[in-house]
């Protein structure tokens, strides 16, 4: 590790440092806008894609690809923008779908489970043996989770949540209690559900206990990305999906094997559309998703290839249904 280099730069800088690089800017004006309120740094995710590049060897003699300062011929800082407004419009259309399969998810926990016990969320007897196992020097998964549960239900300022805790001695039931889930809190309960339990709901969606793990930690992930305004169209997937080629999901079928399109957003962007349409098959959303893309900037360095988009995606079934 070493001390952090580089000095404080002015707006008025930082536009003269994009110009020296190569970068087109045809409206100062405009330019200094949006770094004075966007900021250099998060914009230099965007315009990343559209510097030079070059092959170089390491000391071993191994080939990898330097990025350089430069920007490549033709970008503009205008292309930086475009991307930028491009990027924020496809995080909201995630998150409205996101939205719906969160509730989904909520609703079918709670109707499987809430028949057997109002809190069987919070009793070993109905869950996992390895979610109650006790863990060397901290508390087990059930464990954890109940904490962070009484918080959720002590700390929530929902009318409802206020409303209960006046009116009743009792954790929440599990009906009520998903209400105040985040998608992280439900991929890690549905791991800690009985395996037939996890087949149940996995069932609903045509698919195997297995995937509906991996595929709901994944939209876990791209959630938290979208809720934080982080840049999500050619974002490396931290929680990357399980193959779909052993779930035996038509639509999916052309993500088989594919680990360009399941390591980056398409993927998780292919199965959000698959969640959509085993909800609501007469969804709209892959309409509107679509209908973004028709102002994906054309700019130099910038692809949907970059994102793991296959060629002509658009006319795929799960995109053409």
């Amino acid at each position: 590790m070493k001390p952090y280099p580089k000095p404080y730069l002015s707006v008025a800088q930082q536009i003269s440092k994009l110009q020296g690089r190569g970068l087109f800017i045809d409206d100062l004006a405009k330019a200094e806008g949006h770094l004075s309120k966007i900021g250099y740094y998060r914009l230099s995710g965007y315009w990343h894609p559209m510097r030079e590049s070059r092959i170089v060897r390491d000391a071993s003699g191994a080939r990898r690809v330097e990025i350089c300062d430069t920007f490549r011929p033709g970008a503009q800082f205008s292309h930086v923008v475009d991307l930028y407004v491009f990027d924020k419009k496809l995080r909201l259309v995630m998150l409205d779908a996101l939205e719906r399969i969160e509730i989904a998810l909520r609703a079918d926990i709670a109707l499987l489970l809430g028949k057997r016990s109002p809190w069987a969320h919070r009793e070993a007897k109905f869950l996992h043996g390895q979610f109650s196992k006790p863990r060397p020097g901290k508390l087990s998964k059930l464990d954890d989770f109940n904490s962070r549960a009484d918080q959720r239900e002590q700390n929530a300022k929902d009318d409802f949540a206020a409303h209960y805790r006046r009116k009743y001695s009792d954790p929440m039931p599990i009906w009520i209690a998903v209400e105040l889930w985040e998608f992280g809190t439900l991929s890690h309960f549905v791991s800690g559900m009985r395996v037939q339990d996890q087949d149940t709901i996995a069932a609903r969606y045509g698919i195997t206990r297995d995937t509906l793990r991996s595929w709901v930690w994944t939209l876990s992930f791209v959630r938290n990305i979208c809720a934080h305004h982080g840049r999500l169209w050619n974002r490396a997937m931290v929680a990357q999906p399980m193959d779909p080629k052993g779930a035996s999901v038509p639509l999916l079928d052309h993500l088989a094997g594919q680990r360009s399109a399941l390591e980056r957003f398409y993927g998780a962007a292919a199965i959000t559309r698959y969640f959509q349409l085993q909800i609501n098959p007469n969804s709209t959303w892959g309409e509107r998703f679509v209908e973004i893309f028709r102002t994906f900037p054309d700019a130099p360095g910038i692809s949907l290839k970059n994102a793991g988009f296959p060629e002509n995606w658009r006319a795929l079934p799960i995109w053409a249904t």
